[in-house]
């Protein structure tokens, strides 16, 4: 008689951003799980039962709700078996942390404009959301493909500032990110080492269910950067026993400047805006950096993201605070140094609350 094994359950969308994720981390981790295709029916029960509308979202074999792809992988950690998946040394694991959060939300605007800007994208895209998170809907295929085509591009383009000017420099991070981590991946296997840890599965966001496969980011990896590609498959493909006699992650790599630059030049100065915004109830964050302007919605979850921040880089010892100064500056460990923000319920919508996260 074959024992059974006590699954997690997934639910999310095969071409969802953070369903890629932390599917990823699940097939890494070894932990066996039973995937769930959303339609708006299992949506609407997810939400109902954590009291959030995103995916993914997973059940426990105990019939506990987990949310939230950075909070799941971090409780995953400290309770699951399974190989290490972060790093032993503390200052090296908030750096990781740092990547891991800049990739989630910094390049969730480059992934989704790739996927609604151009118009193979939108076309294939929308037609897979029809078939499947709106398969229940009451309406022919033809409705349900221009429900969430106008949808999708209004949310993700209109209103999340993609204009003739930001458009080019939105794109520019797709561009340079290929750049920087070509070579990278030519000469290693992950992003910090010889095992995967937090950074390499939030640059699992974007990369694998969007730019590695909607049409035109994809072609552009194939040409630019196939070294990329083949790290996607590989931890796509990645199980326990192939990192088992895997070396630690102790420490930074030296040819990643360009992501903790961005860090601090572009995605720090954003969410302090942003955490000011909430802070003062306003609808919208208007702000320039590196000599772009930008007008955004405000961004509830995003004042969560910068407290955590702050809130791990303080639990650091003084030695581990001198080691990330190191790496981003003092004058960015300084910014993250002052007191947490108050996340104002404004009754705006969060970015991680809106659909297909």
């Amino acid at each position: 008689m074959v024992e059974s094994v006590e699954k997690y359950t997934v639910h999310g969308l095969t071409l969802s951003y953070f369903t890629g994720k932390l599917e990823a981390y699940f097939r890494a981790k070894g932990l066996p799980y039973r995937f769930v295709e959303m339609d708006m029916r299992d949506f609407r029960k997810c939400a109902k039962a954590t009291g959030i509308a995103q995916m993914p979202q997973v059940e426990t074999p105990q019939g506990a709700w987990l949310t939230d792809t950075t909070a799941i992988i971090k409780r995953l950690e400290e309770e699951a078996t399974g190989p290490r998946l972060h790093s032993t040394d503390p200052a090296t694991r908030f750096l990781s942390l740092l990547l891991e959060d800049l990739f989630d939300e910094w390049y969730w605007r480059p992934a989704l404009y790739y996927r609604w800007a151009f118009d193979q994208d939108m076309q294939l895209m929308s037609s897979q959301i029809a078939n499947t998170l709106l398969r229940d809907m009451p309406l022919p295929f033809f409705f349900r493909r221009q429900f969430i085509l106008r949808r999708q591009r209004t949310v993700f383009l209109k209103q999340d500032g993609v204009t003739r000017t930001t458009a080019p420099h939105i794109e520019a991070l797709y561009l340079n990110a290929l750049k920087v981590l070509e070579p990278v991946f030519k000469k290693r296997p992950f992003l910090l080492g010889d095992r995967p840890c937090e950074a390499d599965f939030g640059l699992m966001g974007p990369f694998f269910r969007h730019f590695f496969s909607d049409p035109t980011p994809a072609w552009i990896m194939r040409r630019e950067a196939p070294h990329i590609a083949h790290w996607v498959t590989r931890m796509w493909a990645l199980t326990p026993n192939d990192i088992k006699n895997a070396s630690e992650i102790e420490t930074i790599p030296d040819d990643l400047g360009y992501f903790f630059d961005l860090f601090g030049n572009e995605y720090l100065p954003y969410l302090e805006a942003n955490a000011d915004a909430c802070a003062h109830g306003r609808k919208n964050i208007a702000y320039t950096a590196n000599a772009v302007a930008w007008d955004l919605p405000t961004a509830p979850y995003r004042v969560h993201c910068l407290n955590e921040l702050k809130s791990a880089f303080m639990a650091l010892d003084d030695g581990g605070k001198e080691k990330v100064s190191a790496t981003i500056g003092a004058a960015q460990c300084a910014r993250l140094s002052v007191a947490a923000t108050p996340i104002v319920d404004n009754k705006h919508k969060p970015v991680r609350d809106r659909l297909l996260r």
